[in-house]
């Protein structure tokens, strides 16, 4: 059976997801913390592209992603590191540069391996409902849940 991304509200500011993948939780969290990996699959669909990837993976250490569109327009976003602990948890803030959502949000981000399978769990914290409630309304499930199809193939070796 096909590995599938649920997506839950969870209290008043959060939204979680869930999703199973066929390999080792060492082998997902390399593919969800090094430049080089996270290149050839996080939001590189539709002709969108990374134009700039950076990961500072130590506390207190920033991220920065940067996709280019088709039509060449930009969405960067990034964040910083609150809590790094190989291979099970990550947790860092996200803002947006053109922000769609208000303020930023928490991210933790989960490993755990279960039977030859690593399921990811992200709960991400919003500053108010109305910001969780507007990133639910969006195309975000749909855009992650195909990044999360092509994270399958790079775990592959696709």
């Amino acid at each position: 059976m096909k590995n599938q991304l649920n997506v839950e509200a969870l209290g008043d500011r959060e939204i979680v997801m869930t999703r199973a993948f066929d390999a080792p939780r060492q082998m997902v969290w390399d593919a969800y913390t090094r430049p080089e990996l996270l290149r050839r699959w996080l939001g590189v669909r539709g002709g969108w592209t990374f134009a700039e990837c950076e990961v500072d993976l130590r506390v207190g250490g920033a991220y920065r992603w940067v996709w280019r569109g088709p039509d060449g327009q930009l969405m960067g976003m990034g964040g910083v590191f609150r809590e790094v602990s190989p291979p099970a948890r990550l947790v860092a803030t996200e803002k947006f540069d053109d922000p769609w959502y208000p303020g930023e949000s928490v991210n933790t981000v989960t490993f755990v391996e279960e039977g030859g399978k690593t399921v990811m769990t992200t709960t991400m914290r919003y500053e108010s409902r109305a910001a969780r409630d507007g990133v639910l309304a969006s195309p975000m499930e749909k855009g992650v849940a195909e990044s999360y199809a092509m994270l399958d193939e790079v775990l592959t070796g696709r």
